[in-house]
């Protein structure tokens, strides 16, 4: 039997549909204007797109994503748990780098995967590898792919009524390499607009839309509904500066 789990839609040429004059009816992230969590900067970057939209034509109303909270836990369950999985074969046996200081085939595996991952790559195989670990795979992993589900079933909800979605694509401008080594939640917080896009598989897409007060660019995130990257991509167009 033969299993298939990609899309057999055809994909259109995007380039030559990226103008529209459509008016939308635009969902915007009451949590990406209104958290302590968000930059007073990109706050006021995301309103002040907010009233050009309308301004535009667009109608724009607030909504309330409840998941919010729980996408970053989901998230980094998830791809830690990939990661462990897909990196395992980067052995020194069949792909990629291998070590020459070896001296056995098991050396070969440790100084392979030793020297040739970084600190951050090999942080998220050992989280990997205890959230697949037998005693603890259903109280991470297999929660995690339920709130995957129940966060694919609110954007659901979400684009029943709205074209798109809009929210800040993060709550802080770029801070400086290395400056959160040392606290890696708040390094992965500024992921929390970003990631549950990946989680649901739905399009996205980031467009500027000024600069805070140290000229550090502001995104704005954009998203749409399962195969409606056309549609995204002409609408994104219609706001880039």
């Amino acid at each position: 039997m033969h299993w298939c789990f990609c899309s057999q839609k055809p994909v259109p040429e995007f380039s030559k549909l990226l103008t529209s004059t459509k008016k939308y009816k635009i969902a915007y992230l009451t949590e990406g204007i209104e958290s302590q969590g968000v930059q007073v900067d990109v706050k006021n970057a995301v309103k002040t797109q907010i009233e050009k939209l309308k301004t535009a034509g667009h109608t724009l109303e607030p909504v309330k994503f409840n998941l919010l909270d729980y996408s970053i836990p989901a998230y980094y369950i998830l791809t830690t748990a990939e990661a462990s999985s897909n990196l395992s074969r980067y052995d020194g046996v069949k792909f990629g780098f291998r070590s020459e200081a070896t001296t056995d085939l098991m050396s070969m595996y440790k100084k392979t995967r030793s020297e040739a991952f970084g600190k951050e790559v090999k942080k998220r195989i050992m989280l990997g590898s205890f959230v697949l670990s037998a005693s603890y795979y259903d109280a991470y992993y297999t929660k995690a792919q339920k709130i995957r589900r129940l966060i694919k079933e609110e954007f659901n909800k979400i684009f029943s009524s709205y074209d798109f979605l809009i929210m800040p694509t993060s709550p802080c401008t770029a801070f400086k390499i290395g400056e959160l080594n040392d606290d890696p939640i708040a390094m992965y917080l500024a992921d929390i607009f970003t990631v549950s896009t990946n989680i649901a598989g739905i399009p996205g897409i980031s467009v500027p839309i000024g600069e805070d007060a140290q000229k550090l660019p502001i995104g704005l995130q954009i998203l749409a509904d399962d195969f409606k990257e056309a549609e995204l991509m002409a609408f994104a167009n219609q706001i880039q500066p």
